[in-house]
């Protein structure tokens, strides 16, 4: 039980009224000061009931996009034999805004459903709830909180551009393209049908084209390249300010949502450490866009190429350095260049990269980089879907 605002001024006001009457000897002051305490008295009275309700909470999506909406289900039940009165029920989070939501009375064993936006327009995870019930009087002078009802999690994504990925999928005809070592499990596809030689698998002999030949044959196997795709995201601060890292973390949550989407295997790398690699397909975009939702700036002075992207992890095919205001520092991306088979290094801000201005060109001492300046990152998507297409 508490006061709200307006009854903390209407006591202190009884308390000077009562304390004036009594020193001037009017009747009237202590007439009215013992009306201001019959009035507080009343809001207890009404307010100290709490309510007797079952109370649930559902948010739905619980993944959303910034600036999409997001709703929050409440449902509130009477599983009592009386009447229930109306009462407030609020909403507080981390997102930092407060909902009230007004729920009417409710007949014995009667239920009632309301729906309510909720605030999206900050990249995050969140934590919805637990409600506040409060019940208060007509005047608004005394308020009773009761916390119920369980909390729930709201991941509010970057915002998600039209991203062409770079490959469309497998090769029709895995043995006609290059191969690697580093290759998915149970990935082997017939290359070639050969003579047999000393060591080779008694299991992979050909029937078929040891009886056409006369000579022992075997099938050979090798392990077809599958499309992959790593993404450095840059989070130093003293590189991207908190508006730029904002568009840089949705350039990035793009990127790798179509490069997971379209069947790639994937991995996300930032400077502050975090190493994820999943493999294609609809959870690994909801896993890596997980990453993104919650990554933040790393105020200290780190580097933009961490240990493990040169070490360890998925290596080959494309990688992609989303960065910002980075200069001569990018030369250090000719170690690792050679893993890959493809590197862009994309910046986004005011100034690009802060070299020659917007636009596609390549990346000083890093052979066969290139690199998209952009001011936002609608515009970066556009032109990586120009370079890609």
């Amino acid at each position: 039980m508490r006061l709200t605002g307006r009854g903390t001024g209407l006591l202190v006001a009884a308390v000077l009224l009562y304390g004036a009457g009594e020193l001037a000897g009017y009747p009237l002051l202590r007439a009215l000061a013992g009306a201001a305490i019959g009035a507080l008295l009343a809001g207890v009275a009404l307010a100290i009931r709490r309510p007797r309700v079952a109370v649930s909470r559902d948010v739905f999506p619980d993944r959303v996009e910034r600036g999409r909406p997001a709703l929050a289900r409440l449902l509130v039940g009477n599983p009592g034999t009386r009447r229930e009165p109306g009462f407030t029920a609020r909403e507080h989070g981390e997102h930092g805004a407060e909902l009230a939501v007004l729920v009417r009375s409710l007949p014995p064993g009667g239920e009632a459903t309301y729906h309510y936006e909720l605030p999206t327009r900050r990249r995050g995870r969140f934590t919805v709830g637990p409600l506040i019930l409060e019940r208060a009087d007509p005047f608004g002078l005394v308020r009773r909180p009761l916390p119920a009802g369980d909390t729930a999690t709201l991941w509010v994504y970057p915002k998600l551009h039209p991203v062409r990925a770079l490959a469309t999928g497998h090769p029709r005809h895995h043995h006609e393209g290059p191969t690697t070592d580093d290759s998915l499990h149970g990935s082997a596809d017939l290359r070639d049908v050969r003579e047999y030689v000393v060591g080779d698998e008694v299991r992979h002999l050909h029937w078929k084209a040891t009886a056409r030949t006369g000579q022992l044959m075997v099938r050979d196997y090798v392990d077809p390249d599958h499309p992959r795709f790593t993404l450095l995201l840059d989070t130093r601060s003293k590189v991207l300010s908190e508006n730029e890292f904002e568009e840089a973390a949705e350039l990035a949550a793009s990127l790798v949502n179509a490069a997971a989407t379209a069947g790639h295997r994937c991995r996300l790398v930032t400077s502050t450490g975090e190493d994820l690699t999943t493999f294609g397909g609809a959870q690994a975009a909801r896993r890596l866009l997980d990453v993104l939702c919650e990554v933040g700036q790393e105020p200290a002075d780190r580097s933009l190429i961490p240990i493990a992207l040169s070490r360890k992890g998925v290596r080959g095919g494309c990688l992609v350095v989303v960065t910002g205001r980075a200069g001569p520092e990018l030369r250090g991306l000719a170690a690792v260049r050679p893993h890959f088979s493809s590197m862009f290094v994309l910046g986004v801000g005011t100034h690009g990269l802060g070299m020659d201005g917007l636009g596609v060109h390549g990346v000083d001492g890093v052979p066969s980089a290139r690199r998209i300046s952009a001011a936002d990152a609608a515009e970066a998507v556009s032109r990586w879907n120009e370079v890609v297409s």
